[in-house]
Protein backbone atom coordinates (compact mmCIF):
# COMPACT_ATOMS: atom_id res chain seq x y z
CA UNK A 1 0.00 0.00 0.00
CA UNK A 2 2.85 2.81 0.52
CA UNK A 3 4.54 1.88 -2.35
CA UNK A 4 1.08 2.82 -3.76
CA UNK A 5 0.70 5.68 -2.59
CA UNK A 6 4.20 6.70 -3.16
CA UNK A 7 3.39 6.49 -6.58
CA UNK A 8 0.39 8.38 -6.47
CA UNK A 9 2.11 11.15 -5.16
CA UNK A 10 4.74 11.16 -7.56
CA UNK A 11 2.13 11.14 -10.20
CA UNK A 12 0.48 14.44 -8.87
CA UNK A 13 3.36 16.02 -7.84
CA UNK A 14 4.59 15.56 -12.05
CA UNK A 15 1.61 16.35 -13.18
CA UNK A 16 1.60 19.80 -10.92
CA UNK A 17 4.59 20.34 -12.42
CA UNK A 18 3.88 20.37 -15.82
CA UNK A 19 0.47 22.61 -14.70
CA UNK A 20 2.92 24.75 -13.15
CA UNK A 21 5.57 24.95 -16.38
CA UNK A 22 2.87 25.51 -18.53
CA UNK A 23 0.67 28.35 -16.52
CA UNK A 24 2.76 29.01 -13.71
CA UNK A 25 3.72 32.18 -15.51
CA UNK A 26 0.41 34.09 -14.42
CA UNK A 27 1.51 33.64 -10.78
CA UNK A 28 3.80 36.21 -11.87
CA UNK A 29 1.12 38.77 -11.87
CA UNK A 30 0.24 38.31 -8.49
CA UNK A 31 4.57 37.15 -6.87
CA UNK A 32 6.80 38.23 -9.57
CA UNK A 33 9.62 36.91 -7.22
CA UNK A 34 8.47 33.22 -8.44
CA UNK A 35 10.25 34.06 -11.31
CA UNK A 36 13.26 32.66 -9.85
CA UNK A 37 11.47 28.80 -9.34
CA UNK A 38 9.22 29.25 -12.65
CA UNK A 39 12.15 30.40 -14.98
CA UNK A 40 14.00 26.97 -14.26
CA UNK A 41 11.35 25.15 -14.24
CA UNK A 42 10.07 26.05 -17.69
CA UNK A 43 13.90 25.47 -19.00
CA UNK A 44 13.72 22.05 -17.81
CA UNK A 45 10.14 21.77 -19.30
CA UNK A 46 10.81 22.40 -22.51
CA UNK A 47 14.72 20.63 -22.37
CA UNK A 48 12.52 17.83 -21.60
CA UNK A 49 10.20 18.07 -24.91
CA UNK A 50 12.75 19.24 -27.03
CA UNK A 51 15.46 16.93 -26.51
CA UNK A 52 13.59 13.66 -25.83
CA UNK A 53 14.33 13.19 -22.27
CA UNK A 54 12.63 11.68 -19.82
CA UNK A 55 11.74 13.08 -16.96
CA UNK A 56 12.96 11.61 -13.55
CA UNK A 57 9.64 11.29 -12.27
CA UNK A 58 8.42 9.17 -14.63
CA UNK A 59 10.56 5.94 -13.82
CA UNK A 60 10.38 6.50 -10.10
CA UNK A 61 6.31 6.34 -10.19
CA UNK A 62 7.13 2.97 -12.66
CA UNK A 63 9.10 2.04 -10.52
CA UNK A 64 6.88 2.54 -7.43
CA UNK A 65 4.21 1.33 -8.92
CA UNK A 66 6.02 -1.85 -9.82
CA UNK A 67 7.08 -2.57 -6.30
CA UNK A 68 3.16 -2.39 -5.42
CA UNK A 69 2.46 -5.16 -7.78
CA UNK A 70 0.64 -3.25 -10.39
CA UNK A 71 1.15 -1.36 -13.78
CA UNK A 72 0.18 2.11 -14.17
CA UNK A 73 -2.91 1.69 -16.26
CA UNK A 74 -4.45 -0.59 -13.40
CA UNK A 75 -6.77 0.76 -10.02
CA UNK A 76 -8.47 3.42 -9.15
CA UNK A 77 -9.11 6.79 -10.71
CA UNK A 78 -5.02 8.00 -10.39
CA UNK A 79 -4.11 5.37 -11.89
CA UNK A 80 -6.42 4.67 -14.62
CA UNK A 81 -6.78 8.15 -15.91
CA UNK A 82 -3.93 10.40 -14.41
CA UNK A 83 -1.13 8.46 -16.40
CA UNK A 84 -2.39 8.88 -20.31
CA UNK A 85 -2.52 12.64 -19.23
CA UNK A 86 1.34 12.96 -18.97
CA UNK A 87 2.50 9.56 -20.89
CA UNK A 88 -0.03 9.42 -23.71
CA UNK A 89 0.93 6.86 -26.19
CA UNK A 90 0.17 8.96 -28.78
CA UNK A 91 3.22 11.11 -28.72
CA UNK A 92 5.57 11.28 -31.76
CA UNK A 93 8.81 13.21 -31.69
CA UNK A 94 6.98 15.53 -33.93
CA UNK A 95 4.04 16.59 -31.59
CA UNK A 96 6.56 16.37 -28.77
CA UNK A 97 8.96 19.32 -30.39
CA UNK A 98 5.43 21.37 -31.23
CA UNK A 99 4.63 20.74 -27.11
CA UNK A 100 8.09 22.40 -26.57
CA UNK A 101 7.83 25.17 -28.73
CA UNK A 102 4.65 25.95 -27.43
CA UNK A 103 6.10 25.98 -23.56
CA UNK A 104 8.24 28.26 -24.97
CA UNK A 105 6.14 30.81 -26.57
CA UNK A 106 3.70 30.78 -23.92
CA UNK A 107 6.20 31.74 -21.25
CA UNK A 108 7.37 34.35 -23.44
CA UNK A 109 4.16 35.94 -23.52
CA UNK A 110 3.31 35.32 -20.52
CA UNK A 111 6.15 36.86 -18.92
CA UNK A 112 6.00 39.69 -21.62
CA UNK A 113 2.35 40.61 -20.51
CA UNK A 114 3.86 40.56 -16.68
CA UNK A 115 7.15 42.54 -17.30
CA UNK A 116 7.11 44.41 -20.23
CA UNK A 117 3.73 45.84 -21.39
CA UNK A 118 2.73 49.18 -20.86
CA UNK A 119 2.32 50.30 -17.41
CA UNK A 120 -1.20 52.02 -18.04
CA UNK A 121 -2.51 48.89 -19.63
CA UNK A 122 -4.43 46.87 -16.88
CA UNK A 123 -5.75 44.01 -19.93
Amino acid sequence: MGYRIGADLVLFLHLSFVLFVIAGGLLLVKWRGLIWVHLPAVVWGALVEFTGWICPLTPLESRLRALAGESAAEGDFIGRYLPPLLYPDTVTREIQLLLGLVVVLMNLGLYWWVFCRPAGRNV
